[in-house]
């Protein structure tokens, strides 16, 4: 029963999360993207560290798989 409630307490959590109240009308951030300008999420830094990050796993992973074979 307390697993029940347990994945059930993790399945809502989510929608409790997002339920508050609405912004104000006409507040927040403008529009942003290509049609307004230029992109808002900087994805420059992020996904070339993730590249590399990448990149250095899989180097290793091959590097041991040909030392042990």
């Amino acid at each position: 029963m307390l697993k029940k409630l347990l994945v059930l307490l993790v399945v809502l959590s989510p929608l409790f999360a997002l339920s508050g109240p609405p912004g104000a009308a006409g507040g927040g951030t403008p529009p942003c993207g290509p049609p307004f300008g230029p992109p808002c999420i900087p994805i420059d830094g992020g996904i070339s560290l993730l590249i590399a990050a990448g990149l250095a796993y899989g180097g290793k992973k091959a590097y041991d798989h040909r030392k042990r074979a």
